[in-house]
């Protein structure tokens, strides 16, 4: 299998409305939590560039945190929209005509591992766009607006949808521009191509890959990484 011109799409654009407080500045392991998304796509040998997408006032310090982090592959930074599919359509722009993949991630996914983002890009190799994913395995309730359980969601086959999702970029910019027209909001990109009739394989996740949102959340990935480096974890459960 070749490798291919694969461009990172790193979305960094959000307000961190329910963390509280900044997400992507935050001290992860000694570093800002959006070092370690950025170093996994430096480390991919796959990926020959990084577009990262921010709000404009924000631009200076992410330029800072990449230099910093030592990240040596081209970064392109684009700002984003008002919601996501805008800053993944700045971001897809900004990519360019060249790129034949794109990997799109959320900049607060910062225990993706090099090893997963080469995973999805050869299974979209083969099908055309693939997403990392893990079986659901909670039982799921529909509940009413008075929070009444209302009935069990049948969960054989379901699975909880990660980042990076990736995709052959003519198939993406297609969808894009379908969506557009027929005036659709969606939140995730795997959402887009099997709306519009699209091939999507899962690429399963073995590994820990959570989206950092709540405060409680810095815990775990610090424990993770502490797990991966050998070492013990600084964070410590309330009692």
């Amino acid at each position: 299998m070749t490798i291919p011109n694969v461009v990172a799409i790193i979305v960094a654009a959000g307000t961190s409305r329910r963390m509280g407080f900044d997400k992507l500045t935050v001290p992860l392991a000694g570093q800002p939590l959006l070092t370690h998304t950025l170093r996994a796509f430096e480390q991919c040998v796959y990926v020959s560039r990084i577009v990262l997408v921010c709000t404009p006032s924000r631009e200076d310090e992410f330029r800072r945190i990449a230099r910093r982090g030592r990240i040596k592959k081209p970064v392109t930074f684009v700002f984003g929209g008002k919601e996501r599919q805008d800053s993944v359509w700045n971001g897809l722009l900004a990519a360019g005509e060249s790129a034949e993949y794109l990997a799109v991630h959320d900049g607060a996914r910062p225990l993706v591992t090099p090893f997963l983002i080469a995973s999805c890009i050869r299974a979209a190799q083969r099908c055309g766009g693939a997403c990392a994913a893990e079986p659901l395995t909670d039982t799921v309730h529909q509940v009413n607006r008075e929070k009444l359980l209302v009935k069990s969601i049948e969960r054989r086959g379901a699975w909880r949808m990660q980042t990076p999702q990736v995709f052959l970029r003519s198939s993406l910019l297609e969808s894009y521009l379908q969506l557009m027209r027929e005036g659709w909001s969606i939140t995730d990109e795997a959402s887009i191509l099997v709306r519009f009739g699209k091939r999507v394989v899962i690429e399963e996740s073995v590994d820990w890959n959570f989206k950092v949102t709540v405060p409680q959340d810095l815990v775990l990935a610090e424990a993770v990484l502490a797990y991966r480096q050998g070492r013990s974890s600084k964070w410590k459960w309330d009692s």
